[in-house]
């Protein structure tokens, strides 16, 4: 694949250069011509927000490649999983137009406080972005029942709209709060998972993404495994421990 050359106006050094650390390198779960998605660990941004963060995951993936990469959708810092890019800027700009026709489809899993019905569509407003004073607009959220561990439950959740934290507060919104949320969660089940499982992250994983291909329109699938921390979890619940 003709690599694209890298943009010298925009190369800005790993944050751990100045520690003589070079960030590691993001796993490739898919790659073509077009498009490339990586699993993107918790705890990394995807782009530069405010904080002007240096590692990131589109500097880390374009240094790793050695050519431009170009965001087509945000995982939040705290979530793990499927994080897609193109590779060319035409590229970006088809798949961010299926994006907003709503042509792709996201599936998330989740561990949340409660045991929600077995299958439920959230249809709840929520502003569109940061300003939470702001007009609310249409947000739909399905959430499938998975696993129950007594009062806590496993979730597999897709959401049919594009809403920021949409996933997070929908799940509070039916009071099924999300485990290691500290914005819309409950402390007192987040320190519990901290304490007695060792969790000191949020518990959503983007594990599958879907989507017609920029180039052909073929059928793109792309999935990433639950992390182990997040599988021991699960294995302690269900072991009952």
């Amino acid at each position: 694949m003709a690599q694209v050359p890298r943009d010298a106006d925009c190369k800005v050094p790993p944050k751990s250069a100045s520690l003589g650390l070079v960030p590691a390198a993001l796993t490739i779960l898919f790659r073509d011509a077009q498009l490339i998605a990586v699993d993107k660990p918790a705890g990394l941004a995807v782009h530069r927000g405010w904080a002007r963060e240096r590692d990131v995951a589109m500097v880390r993936l374009r240094d790793q490649l050695g050519a431009r990469v170009f965001p087509v959708h945000r995982l939040d810092r705290a979530t793990s999983g499927v994080l897609l890019f193109a590779l060319s800027a035409e590229m970006a700009a088809r798949v961010c137009a299926s994006f907003a026709a709503g042509k792709t489809d996201k599936t998330y899993l989740a561990l949340v406080r409660g045991v929600p019905p077995e299958e439920i569509l959230v249809d709840h407003p929520l502003p569109p972005g940061e300003d939470t004073h702001a007009p609310r607009v249409a947000a739909q959220t399905r959430i499938v029942r998975r696993e129950v561990f007594g009062r806590y439950s496993l979730v597999e959740a897709r959401p049919l709209t594009g809403r920021l934290h949409q996933v997070r507060r929908h799940l509070k919104h039916i009071s099924c709060p999300l485990i290691g949320d500290v914005n819309y969660g409950k402390g007192e089940h987040n320190r519990l998972f901290r304490e007695r499982h060792g969790l000191h992250r949020l518990f959503l994983h983007a594990t599958r993404l879907s989507l017609p291909h920029p180039a052909d329109g073929g059928q793109v699938d792309i999935a990433s495994p639950l992390p182990a921390e997040l599988e021991a979890v699960l294995q302690a619940l269900r072991e009952g421990t």
